[in-house]
């Protein structure tokens, strides 16, 4: 009788091994995350992640799987491989929102260069992803699609603003994810969700097609379950293009081969790893205190994978830093502007239309802080005291690291543990009062890589950041793959278990 494969917690190289041995089908495959996007996204525990699925994905699958049948190679490093995108991610003939209710029906002209990319690795569409609208939540929250919650704890968030693709990989609704990331939201989900989230250093993956925030802080990224399959995800994301003239980053990063090559379960030893203890919440907030306790626990798990732990390290005037060097309020206005205007289709061409006709979600304090922002950066007479000041702020982190001789600093990504529901609908917590860390490295322009810490008693995930300096994502990628190996973290939530029989045999 011929094995079944199991797609919970299936990785690329176990897809790919599956394709060659004739075990499996990219159609069985597809079928099979299907089927549990029906039983744990709109039924079951109603998790809530997905917005639009790809009405073509098993024709796609067919023809991916004739391709492979008719010349016993795959298409590309990622042939046949679902991957779940967030909905900032323009998509040709895929419903495209920006979760946003004033976007409900757009069907892009072009797909986004990522998704070009993918394609041509091989890759398929499954499906996009909630998020809040045009990403200005930490949380879910959204006009569109309400809210997606935490597979782990469903009366939880999910966190923002890439949180269906968070939820979703979580819950194996497909094989990969990719978020975007402009202050940390690939990070926050990913550290909710008990995943690999990886910030690349802006420029190495083109925006053309994604909506922005702040444009020179935006990037896409991977979200994954592995650091390995992050890495070459990352392979396929990255690369100059035209439409984007900040990829000239990829001239100055010349990175050669897979972000994959060299991971090694040694990856820590002898690496000096800083500890910003500034980045940790008081021991007085039960919520924080919880973070802490796992966060010291990881610390433990780095030190007997053979690394140095340097506990703590300062960062000088870091609060000052993070609030003063954040342009969300004065840059976002004209960027997401710029953005709609160049898409008549839309029924709001800019942020003043939207807000005027309360188009949005009343819960998105950040939304509402930008429509009150400056029309053009320039006339925030600190702008450009803000903006150099950045450049500051990198030198100093910099150079804090080459002070202690480290090979990365580490954090909590946030202080506090996911926000319930209750605490989110009774205004505990708001975007422009989240503690959370991520902004350390977007606003430093600084690589980071998010890496599951653990879990509480409860059973609610932590994640760990690693920061290294600009265009060093491959030590980002070996320290990560070696606090993954020595911990192990990662596992299937309880609220959305294996189904039975998943995917079969190539017909």
């Amino acid at each position: 009788m011929t094995e079944i494969f199991r797609v919970e917690e299936a990785t690329i190289g176990d897809i790919h091994q599956a394709f060659r041995s004739g075990r499996l089908s990219c159609r069985s495959l597809v079928e099979a995350y299907l089927a549990r996007i029906a039983a744990y996204d709109t039924a079951g525990p109603g998790i809530n992640a997905i917005v639009t699925l790809n009405p073509a994905a098993l024709e796609e699958a067919d023809a991916l799987d004739r391709a492979f049948a008719g010349t016993g190679q795959f298409t590309g490093p990622l042939h046949g491989i679902p991957v779940l995108l967030k909905d900032q991610t323009e998509t040709a003939g895929i419903t495209t929102t920006f979760g946003s209710i004033t976007a409900d029906g757009y069907l892009p002209a072009a797909d986004a260069t990522i998704v070009t990319r993918l394609k041509a690795a091989g890759a398929l569409i499954l499906a996009k992803t909630t998020m809040p609208d045009f990403a200005t939540s930490w949380f879910s929250t959204s006009s569109l699609s309400g809210e997606t919650k935490n597979p782990y704890d469903v009366n939880r968030d999910a966190g923002g603003s890439s949180s269906g693709t968070g939820a979703g990989v979580a819950a194996n609704f497909a094989t990969l994810g990719v978020g975007e990331d402009t202050g940390g939201s690939i990070r926050v989900p990913s550290s909710f969700n008990n995943l690999v989230g990886v910030r690349v250093t802006p420029g190495l993956i083109s925006r053309a097609g994604l909506s922005p925030l702040v444009s020179f802080q935006d990037t896409a990224g991977p979200m994954t379950r592995t650091v390995t399959d992050a890495a070459l995800l990352l392979d396929s994301l990255v690369g100059h293009d035209p439409k984007d003239p900040w990829t000239a980053a990829c001239s100055v990063a010349r990175h050669q081969g897979s972000y994959a090559d060299g991971l090694s379960a040694d990856g820590l030893k002898g690496k000096r790893i800083g500890v910003v203890r500034e980045a940790t919440g008081s021991s007085d907030d039960p919520s924080a205190a919880a973070v802490n306790t796992v966060f010291d626990t990881a610390l433990e798990a780095l030190r007997s994978a053979g690394a140095e732990v340097v506990d703590p390290v300062v960062i000088p005037d870091l609060a000052h830093y993070i609030e003063y060097t954040s342009l969300y309020v004065t840059h976002s206005k004209h960027d997401l502007n710029t953005f709609l205007a160049q898409r008549p289709e839309l029924s709001h061409l800019s942020v003043q239309a939207i807000h005027q006709d309360k188009r949005f979600h009343e819960a998105l304090d950040l939304f509402i802080a930008i429509a009150g922002g400056p029309d053009n950066p320039e006339d925030d007479p600190e702008y450009f005291r803000k903006y150099i000041a950045r450049e500051a702020f990198q030198r100093e982190v910099v150079n804090v690291m080459a002070g202690h001789g480290l090979d990365a600093l580490c954090f909590p990504d946030v202080q506090v543990l996911p926000p319930t529901r209750q605490e989110l609908r009774t205004g505990k917590w708001t975007t422009l009062t989240f503690p959370t860390n991520t902004l350390i490295a977007s606003q430093t322009w600084m690589p980071a890589i998010s890496v599951p810490a653990g879990f509480t008693d409860d059973g609610v995930p932590v994640g760990l950041e690693l920061v290294t300096p600009p265009y060093d994502e491959a030590s980002l990628f070996r320290l990560g793959y070696a606090l993954e190996q020595a911990t192990l973290h990662r596992r299937l939530p309880d609220s959305t278990p294996a189904l039975g029989r998943e995917a079969g045999p190539r017909p």
